[in-house]
């Protein structure tokens, strides 16, 4: 029998799927790349309904010849950034890569419980952190080990916090891969995503409440924009034009999930920052001169008093999630060689070398300088101790650094404890 006039079929969910599975040939055939140059670059000053157009898109500087070429290329300007500060930045990022292979060995040899790595995607702290000065405030999730790297941070504090040993500046009260340095405008990362968002808002809009001239950036991945800090970062930094500069780190894949289950039926992540009045763009997450003109840009905009900015950097997670974490479940093995915006480091090495600033011959030796110093600085920490061989903070500093004054029932299971 055929339905009863205004019968309906039973209701169902549509579950987003990823285009290959694991024994899938990778196939990036269906994302859109504009030539590096082609997307127009607005005044500093421009409304945001006046760029709509940039939340789909994808800002390039570099093309495949390793040219920096197009509007946002001119707005580096001829000596924005010098040769020296190109090689800089390429070894910025160099180191990233070299610390995180020789701290996920660390964590394989049982020296440390837990590491992530931001293989692939160094170009986006790297450059992000040129864009910033002394004072603003970066509110970053668990890939931005760059932002300290580039802003010259002790590689052997870095390595301290992750093993949880004697000199370890959180004194073993943060998991490994959370570090926190306010002089370096680093807030202390929160294992609860999302959380560092909302908390970018606050800090700028205190900021502003104050009259001071430092801006703040909060940093995202693509997975947590479906927690409901992110969208009360909008609303806030929207209603109240807060200096702030908000990065969504989309690289394709959350622990286990690709990016469209977050995503939605939104075009982009970066266009859902249009309905709140928010100028919003999309950027080569692997380009590192794209990042920092794009970076330059929000920064300026917010330094003007200008307000916010949303920004998604596209790019790609080609390790796993972390050390517990196996990709080959999920994704096929070889999709990261796919990827159709290449590495970022052998990008900007390109760039320099045609620029007659950098050689191949140059870059070997560089690579082995940088592996032999985070070597030289990994047996300096681990002489104050690793995680499951101390020797750790003492026990009574799990009092400390909280209260200005410790309530007395603190006092009191301080005293009962006898540390």
């Amino acid at each position: 029998m055929g339905k009863a006039k205004g019968e309906t079929s039973p209701l169902g969910l549509f579950v987003p799927e990823p285009e290959c599975r694991p024994g899938d040939h990778p196939d990036f055939s269906e994302m859109l790349i504009p030539e590096a140059g082609a997307v127009r670059m607005p005044p500093i000053d421009v409304e945001p309904m006046h760029i709509h157009d940039l939340a789909y898109s994808v800002i390039r500087v570099l093309n495949d010849k390793g040219e920096a070429v197009g509007p946002w290329a001119e707005e580096l300007g001829a000596g924005e950034l010098s040769d020296d500060e190109l090689v800089e930045g390429l070894r910025h990022m160099m180191t990233v890569r070299a610390f995180d292979a020789r701290m996920l060995m660390a964590q394989r040899q049982g020296k440390t419980s837990f590491y992530m790595q931001a293989l692939g995607e160094e170009a986006v702290a790297c450059a992000f952190r040129r864009a910033m000065r002394a004072g603003d405030m970066n509110f970053p999730t668990y890939r931005q080990q760059g932002l300290l790297i580039a802003g010259g941070y002790s590689i052997e504090t870095m390595m301290n916090q992750i093993y949880s040993n004697e000199l370890d500046p959180m004194k073993g009260r943060q998991l490994p891969v959370m570090y926190s340095s306010k002089k370096d405008g680093y807030f202390t990362i929160s294992g609860n995503l999302a959380t560092q968002f909302i908390q970018a808002v606050g800090w700028a809009m205190a900021s502003a409440i104050k009259g001071d001239d430092k801006i703040a950036a909060g940093w995202i991945g693509e997975g947590s924009t479906a927690e409901n800090d992110f969208h009360s970062a909008l609303v806030f930094a929207s209603t109240y034009k807060a200096p702030v500069v908000l990065n969504v780190v989309n690289n394709q894949w959350a622990i286990s999930t690709f990016q469209g289950i977050a995503r939605g039926n939104a075009a982009t992540f970066a266009s859902r920052g249009l309905g709140f009045g928010i100028p919003s763009l999309r950027v080569d997450g692997n380009d590192y001169l794209a990042v920092y003109a794009v970076a330059k840009w929000a920064v300026g905009r917010a330094r003007r008093n200008l307000g916010p900015t949303l920004i998604e950097f596209v790019t790609y997670r080609a390790g796993a999630h972390s050390t517990s974490d196996d990709p080959s479940g999920y994704r096929p093995k070889d999709e990261s060689s796919g990827w159709p915006l290449g590495d970022p480091i052998e990008r900007l090495k390109k760039h320099v070398i045609l620029k007659k600033a950098w050689s191949e011959e140059r870059h070997a030796q560089a690579k082995a300088q940088i592996e032999s110093e985070i070597l030289q600085a990994q047996k300096l920490a681990e002489e104050h101790g690793t995680l499951h061989n101390g020797p750790h903070a003492p026990a009574g500093t799990m009092f400390e650094d909280v209260y200005k004054e410790p309530p007395i029932h603190l006092i009191r299971q301080r005293q009962e404890a006898g540390i």
